[in-house]
């Protein structure tokens, strides 16, 4: 299998942490050198490892927003 490579090019902020250090963060994150993405994912301390994510192009991250946006009205 191919190595993954990745840049994290800004870190909006962390949404949750683990009692082992992980965290759930928002990231501005490149993959395998093609267009950045915002990703949202946990993240072992010192970016070392990582777990399952999801990545979201800013056309898919901005109707996100907006259904978020209803979700916490209710």
């Amino acid at each position: 299998m191919a190595d993954i490579t990745f840049d994290i090019l800004k870190h909006f902020g962390v949404l949750s942490e683990e009692r082992n250090g992980w965290k759930k963060e928002v990231n501005l994150v490149s993959w395998n050198g093609r267009n950045p993405k915002i990703d949202i994912r946990d993240w072992a301390p010192g970016h070392e490892k990582m777990g399952k994510g999801i990545t979201l192009t800013t056309e898919e991250a901005q109707p996100l927003q907006g259904l978020l946006d209803t979700a916490l009205e209710t």
